[in-house]
C-alpha cells in the first residue's frame, strides 16, 4: 500500500513539475506575431511630394482657367458665327488636352508616391521585426504605431 501511495505521489509530482516547467517556458517566449499600425492619411498629409504635387496641380488648373478666360474673351469679340464655332472647337480641344495632361500627370505621380509609401512601410516594418502592418483606421486596439518612423523615411 505504501508503494502505491509513493508511486502515486511520484507520478503526480512529476506531472506537476513538467506542467510548471512548460508554463515557465511558454510565458518567456515572445509573441508569434508583432503587429504595427500606420496612419496612412497622416503620412500622405505630411508628405513633401504630395504638397509639391498639389502646388503643381493648382498651377495647371490656373493655366486652364486662363485659357478658358482667353477663349471667352476672343469668342465674345467675334461676330461671325462660323468663326465663333471654329474658336469654340479650337479652345475646347486645347482645354481637353490640358485636362488630359493634368489627369495623366497627376495619376502617374500619385502612383509613384503610393508605391514609395508602401515600400517605406515594408522597409520599416522589416527593420523593426514586425510581421503584420495594418492601417490605423481599421484597428480598434493594439499594435505599435510606426507612423512617425514611416513619415521620416518618406520625407
Amino acid at each position: 500500500m505504501k508503494k502505491k501511495i509513493l508511486t502515486a505521489i511520484l507520478v503526480i509530482g512529476a506531472f506537476a513539475a513538467g506542467y510548471s516547467i512548460n508554463n515557465i517556458a511558454i510565458s518567456r517566449t515572445n509573441p508569434e506575431y508583432r503587429v504595427a499600425i500606420v496612419d496612412i492619411q497622416k503620412v500622405v498629409a505630411n508628405s513633401n511630394e504630395i504638397k509639391t504635387l498639389k502646388i503643381e496641380q493648382e498651377k495647371q488648373i490656373q493655366n486652364m482657367q486662363s485659357t478658358i478666360n482667353k477663349a471667352r474673351t476672343e469668342i465674345s469679340k467675334e461676330k461671325d458665327p462660323s468663326k465663333i464655332a471654329a474658336l469654340e472647337e479650337k479652345y475646347r480641344n486645347e482645354i481637353n488636352n490640358q485636362k488630359l495632361a493634368l489627369d495623366t500627370s497627376y495619376n502617374t505621380k500619385i502612383k509613384a508616391i503610393d508605391s514609395k509609401i508602401k515600400t517605406a512601410v515594408v522597409e520599416k516594418a522589416r527593420s523593426m521585426n514586425y510581421n503584420i502592418v495594418l492601417p490605423k483606421n481599421t484597428v480598434l486596439f493594439g499594435g505599435d504605431d510606426i507612423t512617425d518612423q514611416v513619415a521620416t523615411i518618406i520625407n
